[in-house]
């Protein structure tokens, strides 16, 4: 039998189909997505206002969470708005380049998101180890260049994904997505060619951006304790180390999500696919949803002046 009788040839038009066995309770299910894509807009828009409208915020670490909170703004406006399409209003079809274009802004603001870390991670190791250098560090220039390299570089290695996909496949075995948003690899595997080509570029990807960061960032933060530890004030040991909780929280919910997310997709062919999903679609709503919370609990600046921003 031939390809093209089994297979559909350059669709326009492919089908998301949301969380694959929990079909029958998708619509009570977007109700806490929704809840929290909404406390998620919310604080990271009060965290940007505060961060803006205060001059005292106006230094490296708190212009890299505004950074963070306006990354997870853009991400959660990305997705949100199409799976409580797919959940409540049954609108599952998505037009071919549309879900590219989705795909290709939800793995660069995620990259973004993952070099915000690191950058965060790099201003707290040269604050405790070097406190004296920081501040010539870590000019607003240094940061400016740092935010556009970090956004560059992401964009960069996610623009060949798009386009092995757009000019490598012609044939697909279906044009249904067992996905409640268009993920790389969920596209991938509805390809009727060769797709070890795409499978290699998003692990070599993966491991460029997450495995590097995730490296200079856990080295980061050891050799901040080492440091911490060695101070001789108890009083010192707390303070420094309070200044780093909220990054840790950040840094772990972060990854832990994500290294669930893609090892499952690739290599859990036993975890059944709603948990899959389901972990998949809370990785890219938890962060934006906790880290405002955790900035706004954690850092005593940011939450004086929002709290006095409230009150006022």
């Amino acid at each position: 039998m031939s390809v093209s009788n089994i297979t559909v040839v350059r669709p326009s038009v492919l089908t998301l189909i949301g969380i694959p066995g929990l079909e029958t309770v998708q619509c009570w299910i977007g109700i806490p997505f929704c809840v929290m894509c909404l406390i998620a807009m919310i604080g990271n828009s009060l965290l940007l206002i505060t961060i803006r409208s205060e001059r005292s915020l106006h230094e490296p670490m708190y212009i890299f969470v505004g950074m963070l909170g306006a990354t997870d703004t853009l991400l959660g406006t990305r997705i949100v708005p199409k799976i409580l399409g797919i959940f409540w209003f049954h609108v599952p079809e998505i037009y071919f380049d549309s879900c590219l274009l989705q795909m290709g802004l939800i793995h660069t603001f995620q990259g973004i998101e993952s070099g915000i870390l690191l950058a965060m991670a790099l201003d707290r190791y040269v604050a405790i180890c070097y406190p004296l250098r920081h501040a010539a560090i870590f000019t607003h220039r240094p940061v400016t260049q740092i935010a556009a390299v970090v956004t560059l570089r992401t964009a960069l290695l996610v623009a060949p994904s798009l386009v092995l996909i757009k000019c490598r496949f012609q044939c697909y075995h279906t044009t249904i997505i067992s996905h409640c948003y268009c993920e790389h690899m969920a596209i991938v595997k509805l390809a009727a060619e060769n797709a070890r080509v795409n499978e290699f570029y998003g692990l070599f990807v993966a491991f460029i951006v997450a495995g590097f960061h995730l490296t200079f960032i856990t080295l980061s933060y050891a050799q901040i304790f080492f440091t911490v530890f060695r101070l001789p004030q108890k009083e010192a040991h707390l303070k420094e180390f309070n200044t780093c909780i909220a990054h840790i929280c950040v840094f772990l919910q972060f990854y832990l999500l994500a290294f669930f997310s893609f090892f499952t997709h690739r290599f859990g062919a036993h975890v059944p696919p709603y948990i899959h999903i389901l972990f998949s679609s809370l990785y890219l709503l938890v962060p934006p949803f906790l880290n405002p919370l955790v900035y706004s609990a954690k850092t005593t600046q940011i939450r004086i002046h929002l709290v006095k921003m409230l009150y006022s």
